[in-house]
């Protein structure tokens, strides 16, 4: 048992095949959570798809365990390393139970996940029956549930019965992703080709990203230029459709460069919970152009960090617009969008509140259902179920 002066251990497991942002997540909010007193350690599949990411996260210090069966990773636990907290990420759908089967615990679900599609017409009731069957059910067994918006936390609470559920916005950090000066967002300009006003679109190319909305808004303003970064399964559908005025980058590393030398994020996503990629751009001292949906209404005030549209790509085009053509108000944003994320979204602040969360939860484990273990709305903490 950890004492006052001993940190608190926790095992952060993962059945990712490949690296996603809930473990971009775990690589950034890793190191910062030790001078807070939160040792941690990573458990992720043995398979090609996370051998690099497992190599960068050994070169920050964080002790990797990479594993083909969760017996593995038992035997991890059972090697007397004293872990605090087992915090579980699942790709898979049903995909936590296996863990409550296989491991430990005391466990706490860590969800970065979309939650809902917003899309037109379809109906928010058949989507939650759905994420209650594949995610939520057993979501559910785990003594406790983090999620990454205060948007996201109140939804489970609402839709998905998760008494339990607590809410740690995202962080990043604002030393790598800040705004350039004059001179270096012009040389930045020139080494990227980047030409006239500049339409930055970070996203993997999945439907629930919307990029069909951004190449729709290309055709009916050819007078910007359009930089979309990433890959995924729509790449090639993309390519084919997109006019003359739009870049593809594919898959970088030069995400803060980009950031600083483009004058506009785009991001017509349908999903999210809490998008790093937002929190980036505005870190970067970049407005961002967004879908209205809540999660991204948590990040952004309309008119004040950028601008919220409904519509489709009309409204994009028109709120680009909008924005080339006033560019004081364009660097208003900018200011304001820095300032946002000093205020609300730094990496260490995120760091901090995760590790106090985590500790108190630990403590209230310690204690003991008989000394008063309380969820987020008042619910009892209880052994995790076994579905």
């Amino acid at each position: 048992m950890r004492t006052d002066a001993a940190p608190l251990r926790v095992l952060f497991v993962t059945d990712a095949p490949a690296v996603g942002g809930s473990e971009v997540y775990m690589r950034e909010i890793i190191p910062p959570m030790r001078a807070h007193g939160v040792h941690a350690e990573v458990a992720m599949p043995d398979v090609p798809g996370t051998a690099d990411f497992r190599a960068q996260l050994q070169a920050r210090g964080i002790p990797v365990h990479a594993y083909r069966t969760l017996a593995e990773v038992a035997r991890v636990e059972g090697e007397g390393r004293g872990f605090d907290l087992t915090v579980l990420s699942s790709w898979n759908p049903r995909g936590y139970r296996k863990y409550y089967r296989a491991l430990r615990g005391p466990f706490v679900s860590l969800v970065h996940d979309q939650l809902m599609l917003h899309i037109p017409g379809l109906p928010q009731g058949v989507y939650r029956a759905g994420y209650e069957w594949l995610q939520a059910g057993d979501i559910r067994g785990a003594q406790h549930v983090i999620t990454v918006s205060e948007w996201g936390a109140a939804y489970l609470r609402r839709h998905h019965r998760m008494t339990q559920v607590h809410a740690v916005p995202n962080g990043v950090d604002t030393v790598k992703f800040r705004p350039g000066d004059p001179g270096e967002r012009a040389a930045l300009r020139g080494r990227l080709g980047f030409r006239g006003f500049t339409v930055l679109n970070p996203a993997r190319m999945s439907i629930e990203k919307n990029h069909p909305a951004v190449i729709a808004a290309a055709w009916q303003a050819p007078e910007l230029h359009f930089v979309l970064v990433g890959t995924g399964y729509l790449e090639g559908a993309l390519k084919r459709a997109a006019p003359r005025n739009v870049t593809f980058l594919g898959k970088r590393h030069d995400m803060p460069e980009l950031y600083r030398a483009a004058d506009v994020v785009l991001q017509p996503t349908i999903a999210e919970n809490q998008s790093l990629a937002t929190l980036e751009a505005l870190a970067s001292g970049t407005p961002v152009v967004t879908n209205d949906i809540p999660a991204q209404r948590e990040l952004i005030r309309m008119g004040q960090e950028g601008l919220l549209v409904r519509g489709g790509s009309p409204g994009y085009v028109a709120a680009l617009r909008a924005l080339a053509a006033h560019p004081d108000a364009l660097r208003r944003m900018g200011l304001a969008a820095r300032q946002s994320v000093l205020d609300g979204h730094t990496l260490d602040g995120n760091a901090r509140h995760l590790a106090t969360l985590l500790t108190e939860l630990a403590a209230r484990h310690t204690a003991g259902p008989g000394e008063g273990s309380a969820g987020a709305s008042g619910a009892r903490v209880t052994s995790a179920g076994r579905p």
